[in-house]
C-alpha cells in the first residue's frame, strides 16, 4: 500500500458521500420549503383581503400556489379575490381546479354557477346552478336555472323553474317578465299579459316592459287597452320614436279613433316620406274616412316611387268610384286587374284589406 496515492482516493469518496447526503437532505427540505412558502404567502394574502388590498392579495395568493399547486385553501381564496377584481375568467380556472381537488366543494359550485350566469354561458349556468341545488348551498338557483333554459329557448323547461322561482321571491319582477317574454316566443299572446302586468307592478320603472304589454294587448285587438300602456310607456320615459308613433296610431284606428291615428301617421310620415306601408296606412285610412281626395293622393305618391304597384292604382279606382266618378274609376281598376289578375279579389269593398 502507497498511503500517498491511497489518501485522495479516500478524500474523493468522502466527497460522494457529502454530496449524496445534501442530495437526499435537500430532496427532504424542500417540500417543506415549499410549503412553508406557499403558507406564507397564503396568510400575507388574507390579511392584505381583509383590509380589501384585492390586487395585492391576489399577487400574493398566486406566489402561494406557484410554491404549492395544491393549496386549496389558497386556490379558493385565489377565486374569491379574482371575483373581486371582477377577473372572471381567471376566477373560474381558480374555482375550476378547486372542484377537481375537492369534489363537490360547495365555494367552487355556487361560485362557477353564478360566474356562468353573469358571462352569458347559458347551459354551465344551468348545469352548476343545479349542483348547488341538489347540495343545499346558496338560494335563488331556481331563477338561475329558470332564466338559462329561456336564453338557451327552452320554454318549457324555463317556465318549469320559473313558477317555481316566483315562489321563492315574488318580488323579482324579472321572473314574471321572462314567463311573459316566453309565452311571446310561442306567439301566445294572452298568458303573456298577466305575467307583464305583474310585473310591470313589481318594477314600474322598465318602459320597455309597458310597451311590450302595449303590444302584446295590440296583438290580440285589445286596443284601447294597448293605448293605456303606450301612453304610460310613454310618460314613464320610453323614447318615443317612428315606430312608437306608428304602433299607437294603429291601435287608435283599431279603437275607432281613425282621426288621431292618421294626426299620428302624418306626424312619422313627415320623417320617412318614401316609407311605403306608410302611406298605404294613411291612404286607407283616409278611403275609411270616406276623404277620398287625400286618398287618391297618398296612393298617387305611392305610384310616384313604384309604378308597378298596382293595388295602388286599384284603390285610386276604387276611391273615385267613391267620389262619383264612376266610369273613371272603373277604367283604372280594370286596368289594374289587367296588370295584376290577384286584384280581382277585391272587387267587392268588403275584400279590400290591407
Amino acid at each position: 500500500m502507497h498511503p500517498h496515492t491511497d489518501i485522495p482516493l479516500a478524500n474523493a469518496a468522502i466527497k460522494k458521500c457529502f454530496f449524496v447526503v445534501i442530495a437526499v437532505l435537500s430532496a427532504n427540505l424542500l417540500p417543506a420549503q415549499s410549503n412553508d412558502s406557499s403558507s406564507f404567502f397564503y396568510q400575507k394574502g388574507l390579511e392584505e383581503k381583509n383590509k380589501r388590498l384585492f390586487m395585492v392579495s391576489y399577487n400574493d395568493l398566486q406566489k402561494s400556489l406557484e410554491y404549492n399547486p395544491s393549496n386549496t385553501d389558497a386556490l379558493r381564496e385565489t377565486g374569491l379575490v379574482a371575483v373581486e377584481l371582477r377577473k372572471y375568467e381567471n376566477a373560474k380556472i381558480f374555482f375550476q381546479k378547486l372542484e377537481q381537488k375537492i369534489n363537490n366543494d360547495t365555494t367552487a359550485i355556487t361560485n362557477l354557477a353564478t360566474l356562468y350566469f353573469w358571462t352569458h354561458q347559458w347551459p354551465q349556468a344551468a348545469l352548476y346552478a343545479k349542483k348547488a341545488q341538489d347540495l343545499h348551498a346558496g338560494k335563488g338557483w331556481n331563477y338561475v336555472i329558470g332564466k338559462s333554459y329561456y336564453e338557451q329557448e327552452d320554454y318549457g323547461q324555463s317556465y318549469k323553474y320559473l313558477q317555481t322561482a316566483a315562489k321563492d321571491d315574488s318580488t323579482n319582477a324579472e321572473i314574471p317578465y321572462l314567463q311573459a317574454r316566453s309565452f311571446i316566443d310561442m306567439s301566445n299572446y294572452k298568458p303573456a299579459i298577466a305575467f307583464f302586468q305583474r310585473a310591470i307592478y313589481l318594477d314600474s320603472t322598465k318602459t320597455e316592459w309597458i310597451y311590450d304589454c302595449a303590444l302584446a294587448f295590440a296583438t290580440i285587438n285589445d286596443n284601447k287597452s294597448a293605448i293605456n300602456y303606450y301612453e304610460l310607456a310613454a310618460v314613464r320615459g320610453y323614447k318615443k320614436d317612428n315606430d312608437f308613433y306608428e304602433n299607437l296610431s294603429d291601435s287608435y284606428i283599431g279603437a275607432g279613433q281613425p282621426e288621431k291615428g292618421l294626426s299620428l301617421m302624418l306626424q312619422v310620415l313627415e320623417k320617412k316620406p318614401a316609407d311605403l306601408d306608410l302611406l298605404y296606412s294613411i291612404a286607407f285610412t283616409y278611403y275609411r274616412l270616406k276623404k277620398y281626395d287625400q286618398a287618391i293622393d297618398h296612393w298617387d305618391r305611392i305610384l310616384s316611387y313604384d309604378k308597378e304597384n298596382y293595388k295602388a292604382l286599384y284603390m285610386i279606382g276604387m276611391s273615385y268610384q267613391k267620389k262619383g266618378e264612376e266610369q273613371k274609376g272603373r277604367t283604372l281598376c280594370d286596368k289594374a286587374i289587367a296588370m295584376d289578375p290577384s286584384l280581382a279579389s277585391l272587387k267587392k269593398e268588403k275584400k279590400i284589406d290591407f
